[in-house]
């Protein structure tokens, strides 16, 4: 498998044990990705939120991949779809994996070829990572 750089988007509030698995994975010499790890608990329209996305950006600049960890609530997180639009305007390869296939998507990642991992596994995610694409 290619090293890739991952950019993580996923709920703070809900879904933090999830990405804490990704974490424990890449310390595994078996699990072979790097991703960026950031923590935004401000709200996107918050007088902090300007700040808060340059230093996304930042981080998002130096990663080839976005992965998003669609939790129960992911679709109506405002800062969730901001990632994904900064995402697809800064030509990462995008990939999503849900932790329930019950789960509503968010919308910014229906239609645009999104590369979609069928179950929270590392072979998975890591074969959702290998076929993603630029998002359209």
């Amino acid at each position: 498998m290619a090293n890739h750089a991952v950019f993580i988007s996923y709920d703070h509030s809900e879904d933090v044990h999830y990405k804490r698995l990704l974490e424990a994975w890449d310390a595994n010499s078996n699990f072979d990705f790097q991703f960026e790890n950031h923590s935004v608990r401000q709200p996107i329209n918050s007088i902090y939120a300007p700040a808060i996305k340059t230093a996304i950006t930042k981080k998002m600049q130096n990663a080839s991949h976005l992965l998003v960890i669609v939790g129960a609530k992911s679709y109506t997180s405002s800062w969730i779809e901001w990632e994904i639009n900064k995402a697809k305007e800064l030509g990462l390869k995008i990939a999503a994996v849900k932790i329930n296939s019950a789960y509503t998507s968010p919308s910014s990642l229906l239609g645009c070829g999104t590369s979609w991992a069928t179950s929270f596994t590392k072979d998975k995610i890591i074969e959702a990572l290998n076929n993603a694409k630029k998002c359209a």
